[in-house]
């Protein structure tokens, strides 16, 4: 007699999973979530049911179902299916799959998928293995990742590959106060679900109760999907800027709070808003720069948690004030000059006159002080080549601006073209 019953063994091991495990779909029609590309009729759906895959990459937050439906695709497939994780496996363990693989395909037409969980895991040098294979078809290849795979796969094997992006499960997936505290992680639900189950004391002809307060004290505070270095603190952070500069005070302040939250670098924070207060506002209100420049200062002094305040401060006055990039324009318009253009020679009567000699070389000659004159401005060519780069807008202070500007402007004498606009070097 074995030391353990076969059958026995097996639902010893069945019963030690976590619910997640056990509760893992087995087909298509069991999948649940990400429509937008297993729904019925849609691509993914498709392949599936044609037994046609190529290789795919499935790219998602944890807990949305990546996993789950690459054994959907083992249980469908005709395909052999193969199966590692990059954390724990090394270019051996690679090659002797695709070595399984190709043995596979000589002798018997056979085709193997291979499902690679954690494919960032690999370096660039482990990815490389792969790809003559995924090329030639030796194997089709499911790579797993939560990180953009831009960013982390080799372009040689995302443009050999289909990428499917998982979406966290909507509040109509489960429980509301579930599906809200476990963020879209169905694994964090369901496990929830058996901790509440199993955590009350069975009695017989007592119903279990599972209402609102069990779940509570049955999931832990969420934690929130953030690297602080790849997609979500990119993303947050261009949220959080397009929100300022789209003169939305709450949508700012949810993207912010959100990365205040996730252990985001208050400065990282503040530092946006000092940008954004010159690059989307600027002249429009020069008092958000103010604003914003003093808010980093007090994230420097005062710290977190306090420091929010200030930086809610800010981040409400620079999504409503008037806006306006105008300066933006004006400095990258004058850097391409700078970078593409011939080089302007600095008129003599600005260059630097305080060194002996600097008369008799003619440096500062015709210079005139604007002071000297009325309304401290007189008429005198500033650059040698007639150019615009600041054209200051309606909005805000800068319509002042802009007034005064036009005036000055309209005012300056015509002069005969530089030596640029007569083609002189």
């Amino acid at each position: 007699m074995k030391l353990f019953d076969t059958d026995e063994s097996r639902e010893r091991l069945r019963r030690a999973e976590p619910l997640a495990v056990r509760m893992r779909p087995r087909s298509i029609d069991e999948f649940v979530g990400q429509e937008h590309f297993i729904g019925k009729g849609k691509l993914l759906w498709r392949m599936l049911k044609a037994d046609r895959l190529s290789s795919l990459i499935f790219y998602g937050p944890p807990g949305t179902g990546k996993t789950a439906l690459a054994h959907v695709i083992a249980g469908t497939t005709h395909a052999t299916f193969l199966e590692l994780n990059a954390s724990a496996s090394g270019v051996g363990e690679v090659r002797e799959a695709i070595a399984d693989a190709r043995t596979r395909l000589e002798s018997t037409g056979g085709r193997t998928v291979l499902f690679v969980d954690e494919l960032h895991r690999f370096n660039r040098a482990q990815q490389d293995v792969l790809l003559p294979d995924v090329e030639r078809g030796i194997v089709i290849l499911i790579g797993a990742t939560t990180l953009n795979p831009f960013f982390s796969i080799n372009s040689p094997l995302i443009s050999r590959s289909q990428i499917f992006e998982f979406k966290p499960l909507s509040p109509d997936d489960a429980l509301d106060f579930l599906a809200e505290v476990s963020d879209g992680d169905a694994r964090r639900a369901l496990n929830a679900i058996e901790i509440g189950v199993f955590s009350q004391t069975l009695r017989k002809n007592k119903p279990v109760k599972y209402d609102l307060a069990i779940a509570q004290e049955s999931i832990q505070r969420k934690a929130l999907v953030y690297d602080g270095t790849g997609d979500e603190h990119y993303d947050a952070a261009s949220a959080f800027i397009k929100s300022m500069r789209g003169s939305d005070p709450d949508a700012a302040l949810y993207w912010m709070a959100r990365m205040l939250e996730a252990g985001e670098d208050p400065r990282f924070v503040a530092r946006r808003m000092v940008i954004c207060a010159s690059e989307d506002v600027g002249n429009a209100n020069p008092q958000a720069l103010v604003v914003a420049t003093a808010a980093l200062q007090a994230v420097e002094f005062v710290g977190m948690p306090e420091a929010q305040i200030p930086l809610a401060q800010a981040v409400t006055y620079i999504a409503c004030s008037p806006k306006s990039n105008a300066a933006y324009l004006g400095i990258a318009e004058a850097m391409k000059d700078v970078r593409e253009g011939r080089t302007v020679a600095v008129p003599d009567p600005l260059k630097d006159a305080n060194y002996p000699g600097a008369k008799r070389l003619g440096r500062g000659e015709g210079y005139q002080y604007a002071h000297d004159f009325e309304g401290h401005w007189v008429d005198q060519d500033y650059l040698g080549v007639d150019r615009e780069y600041y054209r200051p807008t309606e909005e805000g202070f800068e319509a002042k601006i802009k007034e005064r500007l036009d005036r000055i402007r309209q005012s300056r004498k015509k002069r005969p073209p530089g030596k640029e606009e007569r083609g002189e070097s």
